[in-house]
């Protein structure tokens, strides 16, 4: 047997002696010259040398080497790569090979993006699933609801049920926002249950919905008890506007040290986008489609209880800190030019403890100037996106009845859509790179560019130009949002964020939801719809651009104020 030669561990051995019979070994055998001269002076040569060695094995080949000695995770990845390989190659069954590869390389890509910059550390990994799910749970309330309530606008008596399902509903919504803000701000200890109870209670409007609804087999779709349907369809949306109440207040708590608030929402707002709305909402859409035509039960409704459930799962895993709120200051928008010093609670006199702790318990810190204006025109913006949201669906079902194929009016419906959702898109990617000294100077020129819009759609009353106007519209928005966040990062302190992200976003609710009950109460005509709107962000950028320069229509609410404060008491500076 010859020596071996290619084995990686043939130096972590000693030799192995050669076998060999007993007795004389031949010269022919033992490698010795042939004839006897040449023997006579090879012995010659090598008197007085070292005799060779004798040939010997270089390793033992069955062995591993000592060095290179496999772990037992090693040994477990060999094996599961063995198992991994198909022992018989076929087309079929490398495909199905690679497709499990491309699967897992695209969950442990995911798991970097959402684990990115500290995020698992901080929490903000914790709050993405629950925001990706609230996304999740509007579009497939979207999807179960369209036929009966969003799109059910062909005559005018359909027309009128929705107006009052405005009226009834939108109506009070619009009265409790302002209130949504102070009162989330006295949520001291409950902020992840709030958040779980968002979902909780979603949960149980599906099952009233799904327990209230009939099979039509001429429509062959699902429709739901009116009766029972507006007052649930407003609950929640109540309840999906106050979870991005609370979510704004909680995102400061949850903020990585190696970005900024404005690139946190950024990427929570992407991953909202793309993966609560535009995967959930197609698989709401499959489940409606499929259930509803072969089991005849609300397929999309179903989908948005499960949603719902892994939500307020996901809400109790966000981090315990966030319940914490010691230091918390309130904020207030309200500032006359009268709040001067007060020195009524230095604890002079004997009850100097008590006005002390009714002093910090009063506490508030009005926002600065470009914290106003950006609310200012964010809000403006708002009104448009709401109005095109539902706008465009009654407009392309008066396009229908009037006598539009079904198809064309949908491709309306989904070009202002796919418009919207790329526009958002873009929006955030742009705002989550921007370098951004000035945020407010941004909110203006976001606020005047989606006011230039609907002013050119009342002119040209052209659905092209609509479907332009609605990227301009949706990228604005993010942009201007993006903005806003970083002006409440830069003019507040630590202590205040929370409170004015949350007052920021019920403002931009109350905006949007204005902006959607003007485009189900304005008739199905592009040039009076639109410029309707845009006389009201007309003065919506008055507003806007008058506080970026310290002016105001509406005194206490304007721009003549600090960019900064300090904290007051009672509206009076501290």
């Amino acid at each position: 047997m010859g020596p071996v030669s290619g084995h990686p561990g043939q130096r972590q051995y000693p030799p192995d002696e050669p076998r060999r019979r007993p007795g004389p070994v031949s010269r022919a055998h033992a490698g010795a010259p042939s004839d006897r001269g040449d023997a006579t002076r090879a012995d010659r040569r090598e008197q007085g040398r070292p005799r060779p060695p004798r040939p010997q094995y270089n390793a033992n080949h069955h062995l591993p080497p000592l060095e290179d000695t496999p772990t037992p995770a090693d040994r477990r990845a060999a094996e599961e790569e063995r198992r991994r390989m198909p022992r018989k190659i076929t087309v079929t069954r490398v495909a199905a090979m690679r497709g499990r590869e491309l699967t897992e390389a695209g969950i442990a890509r995911w798991h970097r993006a959402t684990k990115a910059d500290g995020a698992d550390k901080s929490g903000l990994t914790a709050l993405t699933y629950p925001v990706i799910l609230n996304n999740a749970v509007d579009a497939a309330m979207m999807v179960a609801l369209a036929n009966t309530l969003f799109f059910a606008a062909a005559q005018a008596e359909s027309k009128s049920k929705v107006a009052l399902y405005l009226l009834v509903n939108i109506a009070p919504f619009a009265i409790i926002a302002p209130f949504m803000g102070p009162l989330l701000d006295r949520i001291q200890h409950g902020r992840r249950v709030a958040l779980a109870a968002s979902f909780g209670i979603r949960v149980g409007l599906a099952v009233l919905l799904i327990t209230n609804c009939t099979y039509d087999p001429v429509a062959n779709t699902v429709n739901f008890d009116p009766w029972v349907l507006y007052p649930c369809a407003l609950a929640m949306m109540v309840m999906s506007k106050s979870f991005s109440v609370l979510k704004s207040a909680v995102t400061p708590r949850v903020l990585p040290p190696q970005i900024d608030l404005a690139r946190v929402n950024s990427r929570l707002t992407l991953f909202g986008l793309v993966v609560g709305s535009g995967v959930g909402g197609a698989i709401a859409s499959g489940a409606e489609f499929g259930l509803s035509r072969m089991l005849h039960i609300p397929g999309g409704m179903y989908v948005l209880m499960v949603f719902a459930v892994a939500g307020a799962v996901m809400c109790m895993r966000i981090p315990k800190w966030v319940e914490s709120t010691a230091g918390e200051v309130p904020t207030t928008m309200s500032y006359t030019g009268a709040m001067t010093r007060d020195g009524g609670f230095d604890g002079a006199d004997g009850g100097g403890r008590a006005s002390l702790g009714s002093a910090f318990k009063n506490l508030r810190v009005p926002l600065g100037r470009n914290v106003v204006t950006g609310i200012w025109g964010n809000t403006t913006i708002r009104v448009l996106t709401g109005f095109l949201t539902l706008y465009i669906a009654f407009y392309s079902k008066a396009e229908q009845a009037a006598g539009v194929d079904a198809f064309t009016a949908l491709a309306m419906v989904g070009a202002v859509g796919a418009s919207a959702g790329v526009g958002n898109f873009i929006g955030n990617g742009i705002g989550a790179r921007m370098k951004l000294p000035r945020p407010a100077r941004v909110v203006v020129q976001a606020t005047i560019a989606a006011s230039i819009g609907a002013i050119v759609a009342a002119a040209l009353s052209n659905l092209v130009v609509v479907a332009i106007i609605t990227f301009i519209a949706s990228g604005a928005s993010a942009v201007g949002k993006v903005s806003l966040d970083a002006s409440i990062q830069d003019d507040l302190p630590d202590e205040s964020r929370a409170s004015a992200f949350g007052r920021s976003e019920t403002a931009l609710q109350l905006g949007w939801v204005g902006g959607a009950a003007l485009g189900v109460m304005l008739p199905p005509t592009l040039w009076i719809g639109f410029a309707t709107v845009a006389a009201i962000m007309a003065v919506g950028t008055v507003q806007t651009v008058l506080t970026y320069r310290g002016g105001s229509l509406i005194p206490g609410f304007g721009g003549k104020r600090p960019e900064h404060f300090p904290p007051t008491m009672n509206g009076v500076v501290s």
